[in-house]
């Protein structure tokens, strides 16, 4: 195993965005209360990271009972916090080197669900150190989300932060696999357990407000090359919201870039109507002894 300096800039990046995104998590969660607007508290976290010297890694997914990521409120959305199971998910970078976390505030009275992808994000960083496989974590966390007696999301996985990359290599499962890929000191990763009192798999909805470039292209209408400008030049390859458009009639110039396969969008995924999801996520970084949290205070 080569030597890895974790002292190098990356990683004080990495660090540094960890530390930004861990006080505006806690400051949003507190915000979230029965009759808040999820659109305040989306653009009041954004603003916020900003603020403290940071940059949205992607839009703040405010996901609600059976939705599990990829929500984030539309411009002109009105909705307000009911008593829901309200999953906050918000990432931030500095200078393209990532943190990403996500914590779930109970507004809808079932504590334990809540409380089972806490412990089984508790048990998985106890696991983490070079050597073990993303297999091993997996198990141990849908060993601890099956004794609460709920069940893990089965196609929703951690995943590896990359430089203007999201998700990079390697994949944590969220439940146990016999193939793994070995941690590695220097690794830097999100582990995210997702429980539900449904069947444990997510599919996609209808909804769509997140979108990231896929392709370099060409636009001829004004809109869309606007668009597309400030997309390659602030966003890069992160995700981002059509509420962060500059451009007038944002929508139509999104669905123009995507008609010519430059960008992709995320649909919201959600489990079954009528049942819920938690998700508690940190990023770590692997050490020789185990790892180190970024996000939190």
């Amino acid at each position: 195993m080569t030597d890895v300096d974790l002292d190098a800039e990356k990683y004080e990046k990495h660090r540094e965005a960890g530390e930004i995104l861990a006080q505006v998590r806690n400051e949003a969660a507190e915000k979230v209360e029965v009759g808040a607007s999820h659109l305040e508290i989306a653009e009041w976290a954004e603003d916020r990271i900003r603020e403290l010297g940071g940059e949205p890694a992607f839009p703040v997914n405010i996901s609600i009972d059976e939705e599990a990521a990829h929500a984030t409120p539309s411009v002109d959305d009105t909705s307000t916090f009911g008593e829901d199971m309200v999953n906050l998910d918000i990432g931030v970078h500095v200078d393209g080197w990532l943190a990403d976390t996500a914590v779930t505030v109970d507004l809808s009275g079932n504590p334990e669900l809540a409380e089972a992808s806490e412990e089984a994000l508790n048990a998985a960083l106890d696991t983490v150190a070079p050597g073990v496989e993303t297999g091993e974590v997996g198990a141990v966390i849908e060993d601890i989300i099956d004794g609460y007696g709920f069940n893990p999301v089965v196609n929703l996985t951690g995943h590896g932060l990359g430089h203007w990359q999201q998700h990079t290599p390697p994949n944590i499962p969220n439940r146990a696999v016999d193939q793994g890929i070995e941690f590695e000191v220097g690794d830097v990763v999100a582990i995210e357990p997702f429980a539900t009192d449904g069947g444990g798999k997510v599919r996609e909805g209808s909804e769509e407000e997140i979108f990231a470039l896929e392709n370099e292209g060409s636009v001829r209408n004004r809109q869309a090359r606007q668009a597309l400008e400030q997309i390659t030049d602030e966003f890069r390859t992160l995700p981002f919201a059509t509420r962060w458009l500059d451009t007038s009639r944002a929508e139509m110039a999104i669905r123009r870039l995507q008609q010519q396969d430059i960008l992709h969008g995320y649909p919201v995924l959600k489990e079954q109507d009528g049942f819920l999801v938690s998700q508690k996520e940190h990023t770590i970084i692997v050490t020789e002894d185990g790892c180190e949290v970024t996000t939190e205070l």
